[in-house]
């Protein structure tokens, strides 16, 4: 419950959250690495990403209902802003990040 808590804490603040719903054995899911380290790298702190293994995190797939993975969902102050699946290029994830700011 503990990590649970935690991730309830950092989708509520301002900062856009950007979390990875993944399965280590999923191809496409092991093409958002490098994508995702390329937004960091742009970003800076403007963002905080977080990968969750959905087999090791079962509950959290299910509270957010994610049902294919890669799924990738945008929280900021604790609400949804933005969601698909699938894999999607770093410059279409800051475009979308930086409208929701």
């Amino acid at each position: 419950m503990e990590t649970q808590t935690k991730f309830s804490d950092i989708i509520k603040g301002e900062k856009p959250v950007l979390v990875d719903f993944f399965a280590t054995w999923c191809g496409p899911c092991k093409m958002m690495t490098p994508i995702l380290s390329e937004l960091k790298g742009r970003m800076k702190d403007d963002i905080t990403i977080l990968k969750i293994d959905v087999d090791k995190n079962p509950q959290a797939a299910n509270a957010y209902q994610v049902q294919g993975v890669p799924t990738l969902i945008v929280f900021k102050n604790g609400q949804i802003k933005w969601r698909q699946s699938g894999v999607v290029n770093a410059n279409q994830l800051q475009q979308v990040i930086k409208n929701i700011n």
